[in-house]
């Protein structure tokens, strides 16, 4: 679907992404890849094998000369499925021998590849290091001109950023001596252009999300060109419009359930918030003394520009404005819901905020497909017994299910009677709750995460897959329900689409988060 999709969209100037599909090197892996990027206009398969020592002796329990053919055949063989677009991956370059380094990726290079990958997989290296790495390979790796430079940085040591960015100052300076520009053409993720030799490609995520401490952080790299690229590193920039980067992390902080720290650079709660005497004096004289991007760079407002302010007697043209200010383009149909949980929360407000309706989208769009949906709840709770909660939902064709429960708390009683409709059996493994503004009378936001356990139809081992919920209101029982129902949706939905992994799935495969 997304090569169908995205992969054969042309934007206004006339670009067109590439879909790249990730493989191991071998050759069921890459077909697979693909049979699913094969319908973009530009599909690509990235391929990658281990070439540190530690990796090839305890992993691969292969040769260096194993690997090599293992990396220049399967290269040579996504060619041969038509693919023109092939990039390889040495992983754990960081901490792999460098003449091995090059002479693994000079192999691939003649067997087809066009992009090479350049993974501190393990986040080892510091900027000075990996910049000089990446220069060494560039100047020792023969038919390395002809390719694509890549790189993707883990952030174990909290060095991605730099990491990253380092690879493209040691480009200008080296450059910059040599007296060498030439024009750079369009790749995926992050294009970088400016004074270097070649195009540049910087694998990257939003939020920074990843493999145990994460990846390079898009909105870092991108603002750091933003702001410092002119003046420090050689006048690179890249072709992201910055002013989706806010709304961007919000979505995929919405779909994963994962959150953003507070002080996260970039887009964090805190990122352009002043709390000491001394800033705020500052702030108000010029925000230049403490800020040196401006929020709505990111596409974050702190103020309405309009001077609107949402109330109780706000009408849906306010509203729907709003929104719109905010970065949100909703049909009639989720335009309506969401107004009608504004007027429900202005009643109870003198004011709704931006935070608060960012919650209530978040809410009510960016939800999965509804399996079952929370129509009532009650619940009876206190010092004087147990707590007991009444449920009612509502199911895909319209019919209603109620249950009672009672429980350790109202929360509790409440998800065992949702348990008890949906009969579904699964762990609770995670539970948050944030107010989305200051005040009693803030809306609070849940975010849950539920575990599912498969067993293997031949071993009879169990594996794990999680999936994450969230919900919003005035009342913490309903938000905490609502999340509770938006995972349970997911899960189903999952074992819907794909049945037959879910009874197949075995030990072997490492946990997914939803």
């Amino acid at each position: 679907m997304i090569a169908k999709e995205v992969g054969n969209f042309v934007d206004k100037d006339g670009y067109v992404p590439v879909i790249c599909g990730l493989s191991r090197c071998n050759e069921k892996d890459i077909k697979t890849a693909w049979e699913a990027v094969k319908y973009a206009k530009r599909p690509r398969i990235h391929t990658f094998i281990a070439t540190s020592p530690i990796h090839m002796e305890h992993k691969l329990r292969k040769t260096k000369e194993q690997v090599i053919e293992i990396a220049r055949s399967m290269v040579s063989y996504a060619r041969s499925l038509g693919c023109q677009d092939v990039e390889f991956s040495p992983e754990d370059a960081g901490r792999s021998e460098k003449e091995f380094l090059y002479q693994i990726l000079g192999e691939v290079i003649k067997a087809g590849a066009t992009t090479l990958n350049i993974p501190d997989t393990v986040g080892y290296t510091v900027p000075t290091e990996f910049g000089q790495l990446i220069a060494d390979i560039k100047s020792n790796t023969p038919g390395i001109d002809n390719v694509i430079i890549s790189t993707h940085c883990q952030n174990d040591l909290g060095l991605s950023t730099a990491n990253t960015l380092a690879v493209y100052f040691f480009f200008w300076s080296y450059n910059w001596a040599c007296n060498v520009f030439t024009k750079c053409t369009y790749t995926y993720l992050i294009y970088v252009q400016g004074a270097s030799r070649g195009a540049r490609q910087l694998e990257v995520t939003i939020n920074g999300i990843g493999e145990r401490a994460g990846n390079a952080s898009l909105e870092e790299v991108v603002m750091t060109l933003n702001c410092r690229g002119e003046h420090v590193l050689g006048g690179l920039y890249t072709g992201i419009n910055p002013r989706h980067i806010y709304m961007t992390s919000k979505m995929v902080s919405e779909y994963t359930g994962m959150h953003v720290q507070p002080h996260k650079a970039i887009v964090g709660a805190n990122a352009f918030a002043h709390e000491s005497g001394i800033h705020q004096d500052g702030m108000l004289k010029d925000k230049r003394t403490y800020e040196i991007i401006s929020p709505e760079d990111i596409g974050y407002d702190r103020s309405n520009e309009a001077g609107i302010v949402l109330g109780k007697l706000s009408g849906r043209h306010a509203v729907k404005k709003q929104l719109e200010e905010l970065g949100y383009e909703l049909d009639d149909v989720q335009l309506e819901t969401v107004f009608w949980r504004f007027k429900g929360v202005a009643e109870q407000k003198k004011r709704v905020t931006d935070a608060d309706l960012r919650a209530l989208v978040s809410d009510e769009v960016f939800q999965p497909e509804v399996v079952w949906k929370l129509h009532d709840l009650q619940v009876t709770c206190g010092t004087l017994g147990l707590s007991t909660a009444t449920v009612k939902l509502i199911d895909a064709d319209g019919r209603e299910h109620i249950a009672c429960s009672v429980g350790t708390g109202p929360v509790d009683s409440a998800y065992k009677a949702v348990d008890l409709i949906v009969k579904e059996p699964v762990t609770l493994v995670e539970y948050s709750m944030n107010a989305v503004t200051e005040g009693i009378d803030a809306i609070a936001t849940t975010r849950v995460a539920i575990r599912v356990e498969n067993s293997d139809m031949v071993t009879g081992e169990i594996s794990q897959r999680t999936f994450s919920g969230i919900g919003a209101g005035m009342d913490i029982v309903v938000s905490s329900v609502k999340a509770y129902i938006g995972a349970l949706n997911k899960m189903l939905g999952f074992k819907e689409r794909f049945p037959l992994e879910i009874a197949a799935e075995s030990a072997e495969r490492t946990p997914v988060s939803a």
